[in-house]
């Protein structure tokens, strides 16, 4: 991309890249040929780029899944981003097998509803 080009994305590949990187994740952590830490890594990677995605989702598009802390999802990545050192394995391992499924679902279901 040249300095100063913007990439237009709209609602809809933005919830794309979201379904992307969840199931990305799903496939990590089921995968046991992979060594943890290299799992713990991509994780940990998809995790930001499911939280910048999230941080420029209209609060209009999010409400549609009221179920979904919105903000926390997007504060996860800022958090693993800023403050990595502060996130245990376990948190990045019991977000992906547990939070991981359910956001995928309802990204989906928002995705649905894009025209």
């Amino acid at each position: 991309m040249t300095r100063g080009s913007t990439t237009r994305r709209d609602v809809r590949d933005r919830l794309d890249d979201v379904i992307a990187a969840c199931a990305a994740i799903l496939r990590y952590v089921d995968d046991r040929r992979l060594p943890e830490d290299l799992v713990h890594d991509a994780v940990r990677m998809r995790l930001v780029e499911i939280g910048e995605v999230v941080r420029v989702l209209p609060a209009a598009v999010t409400a549609g899944e009221p179920s979904i802390p919105w903000s926390r999802v997007s504060d996860l990545g800022e958090r693993l981003t800023r403050r990595y050192f502060d996130t245990t394995r376990a948190v990045v391992f019991g977000t992906a097998r547990t939070d991981v499924p359910l956001l995928a679902e309802a990204a989906r279901r928002l995705r649905a509803a894009q025209p």
